[in-house]
């Protein structure tokens, strides 16, 4: 971090002992040990605060971007893509209501000149087919059988 080599650290450590004397120098030593300490400690608190905000910012876009994947609607991008004015939608939505105003006073059950339907007789008033016609030759012979 600091980019000091041993021989650096031994000189500091002989100016210090001559500077600071033998008696107190474990007492430096200690207070200097705790105050790093500290100082990391500091730095750790500083790293996972740092680290929280940012998973805090990571999280909002990921519920962002589920939400909108779950709020995706294949027909509000067809609509966006077909009629992005909604012009289209307000003419179906014109003439839809044209056409329920024109059936809204028609009766099914009657036509248009008001008569009601004629029910379907059904096989039985169809109309017989005609007999066939005797030929002439066939009424001659049965007059000649007669005596």
């Amino acid at each position: 971090m600091f980019d000091i080599a041993w021989s650096e650290l031994g000189i500091i450590a002989v100016v210090a002992l001559v500077v600071i004397g033998p008696k107190d120098l474990p007492k430096v030593l200690r207070t200097v040990g705790q105050w790093t300490a500290k100082a990391r400690s500091m730095a750790r608190e500083f790293q996972s605060g740092l680290d929280d905000m940012v998973r805090e910012s990571e999280l909002d876009e990921l519920r962002k971007a589920a939400k909108q994947v779950s709020d995706f609607s294949i027909e509000n991008e067809v609509k966006k893509t077909f009629d992005p004015d909604g012009s289209l939608e307000k003419q179906f939505a014109e003439h839809n209501q044209a056409i329920m105003d024109a059936t809204k006073d028609m009766d099914i059950s009657k036509d248009i000149s008001g008569a009601t339907p004629i029910a379907d007789p059904g096989p039985a008033a169809a109309p017989a087919e005609p007999a066939p016609a005797e030929t002439a030759d066939a009424g001659a012979s049965k007059t000649e059988t007669k005596p």
